[in-house]
C-alpha cells in the first residue's frame, strides 16, 4: 500500500495515575518501544469500521453514513449504503467481513436505523455485497425495538466466532433501568446468530417465552469492543462504564454481567448508581478501568510483525486519546502501555492481513504502526 505521510514517533511507556488503577501496583515497567506510525488515509472524520478487501484495500464507515473503499492510498465512495439514524452516538458503526467472504463476498453492517415504528431509531445488523463500487443484495438480518430518540448507547461491534456463529452487541440506549436487565427487551446485550440471521436452535433463551431468542449474554452497557481470543476461541467484549467501570469481559452463553446492578462506576454527576460491585449469579469483569478510558475497538495481536506483543490485546481509548496496550497473563492484566499517547480519540484498532497493526482516529484518519 502507499502512503502519503510518515510521522516518527518514539514512544515511551507511561503507566501514570490517569489510567492506573489499584490493580497495577507492582506491575513491571515494559521496554520502550520504538516504531514509526504511517498516514493511510487522511480525508475521514470518524473511522467507525474497517475491514481488508485486501493487503492494499480497505473498507472503512463513517459515522455520519458513508462508506469509504480506499486503495493504494485513493478513495472511492461507496454507492447505496444503508440509510442511517445519525443522532448523537447513532451513525454508520462497525463493519466485518464473513469468514468465507473471498468465495461468497458477504459483508456485515451495524448502523443505527429508523425503520420500524416509532420516531428515532435503533441498531440493526445487516449483510450486503460490493459491486461495481456499489453495495448490492442488502439482507437485514436483525433490527433492535423499539426505536427512540435518545443519543446514545447504539454498541456496536460485530464479530464471528469459529464456528461461524455471527456475534453483535446492542447497548441499552440509555435506558439502564429497563432493558439490560430484561430479556424480553432489546438493548445491553450481544447476540448470537447464523450468517444468514437465522436464530441458532441452541441460543440460551429460545426456551423462554417471550424473550428475544438472538440474546447470548445480558447486563451490559454500551459495548463499543467484541475480538476473538486467538487461542481459546473464546469472544472477548468492553463496554463503557458510566464514571468509572469501563469493563473487559469473557462472554459466555446466557451469562449476566450485571449492569445496572453491579457496576464499578458511579453516576455522571459524582452521585452513586448501586453500592454492589459483586452479586451472586452475575458476572465480574476480568478488568476494570476507573477512571474510565472510554474503550473503542479491540483486537489480539497475532503478527509476527510485533514479536514482544504477540498475544496482546489492543484497545482505544476515545477520552484519554491513546492506544492500550494490555498484556495478559491467564486472563488477567499484567501490565499496560500506553501508545500514540495524545494523538487523538482512538475509535477502531485491527490487525490487517499484511500484519500491520491499522488505527482508526477521529478527525484523524487510519494509520498503521510499522516497527523499526
Amino acid at each position: 500500500m502507499q502512503f502519503s505521510l510518515l510521522l516518527p514517533y518514539f514512544f515511551v511507556v507511561l503507566l501514570s495515575t490517569s489510567c492506573a488503577q489499584t490493580s497495577d501496583k507492582g506491575l513491571k515497567t515494559p521496554e520502550t518501544i520504538d516504531f514509526t506510525v504511517e498516514l493511510v488515509f487522511g480525508d475521514i472524520q470518524n473511522p467507525w469500521g474497517m475491514v481488508f478487501l485486501s493487503n492494499n484495500t480497505i473498507l472503512a464507515s463513517e459515522k455520519s453514513g458513508k462508506l469509504i473503499l480506499i486503495k493504494s492510498g485513493k478513495a472511492i465512495e461507496i454507492e447505496n449504503p444503508p440509510q442511517v439514524y445519525n443522532r448523537g452516538q447513532g451513525g454508520l458503526m462497525d463493519i466485518e467481513l464473513h469468514p468465507d467472504y473471498d468465495e461468497n463476498g458477504w459483508i456485515y453492517f451495524s448502523y443505527a436505523s429508523m425503520d420500524g415504528e416509532g420516531k428515532g431509531g435503533n441498531t440493526a445488523i445487516m449483510r450486503a455485497k460490493l459491486s461495481d463500487n456499489k453495495l448490492v443484495d442488502q439482507e437485514l438480518l436483525y433490527k433492535a425495538t423499539p426505536n427512540s430518540t435518545r443519543g446514545q448507547h447504539f454498541g456496536s461491534r460485530i464479530e464471528f466466532d469459529k464456528e461461524g456463529y455471527l456475534f453483535f452487541s446492542i447497548g441499552e440506549r440509555g435506558n439502564r433501568d429497563v432493558n439490560p436487565q430484561d430479556i424480553t427487551r432489546d438493548g445491553g446485550k450481544i447476540y448470537r446468530l447464523h450468517d444468514d440471521g437465522k436464530i441458532p436452535s441452541d441460543n440460551p433463551f429460545v426456551g423462554e417465552t417471550g424473550a428475544k431468542k438472538a440474546i447470548y449474554s445480558y447486563g451490559h452497557r454500551n459495548p463499543q469492543g467484541l475480538a476473538l481470543h486467538p487461542e481459546t476461541g473464546m469472544l472477548w467484549e468492553h463496554e463503557h462504564g458510566p464514571r468509572g467501570g469501563d469493563e473487559i469481559n469473557i462472554i459466555q452463553k446466557g451469562k449476566n454481567y450485571g449492569w445496572p446492578v453491579i457496576t464499578y462506576g458511579i453516576n455522571y454527576s459524582g452521585t452513586k448508581i448501586t453500592d454492589e460491585t459483586a452479586k451472586p449469579g452475575m458476572e465480574q469483569p476480568i478488568y476494570q478501568w476507573t477512571p474510565s478510558i472510554a474503550p473503542s475497538g479491540m483486537c489480539f495481536v497475532t503478527s509476527d510483525k510485533y514479536p514482544k506483543w504477540k498475544g496482546n490485546l489492543l484497545v482505544g481509548s476515545l477520552a484519554f486519546q491513546y492506544l492500550e496496550r494490555l498484556e495478559m497473563d491467564n486472563n488477567k492484566v499484567a501490565y499496560r502501555e500506553k501508545l500514540l499517547d495524545g494523538m487523538g480519540r482512538v475509535r477502531n484498532v485491527r490487525q490487517g492481513p499484511d500484519g500491520f497493526i491499522y488505527v482508526g482516529i477521529e478527525g484523524k484518519g487510519i494509520y498503521r504502526l510499522v516497527p523499526k
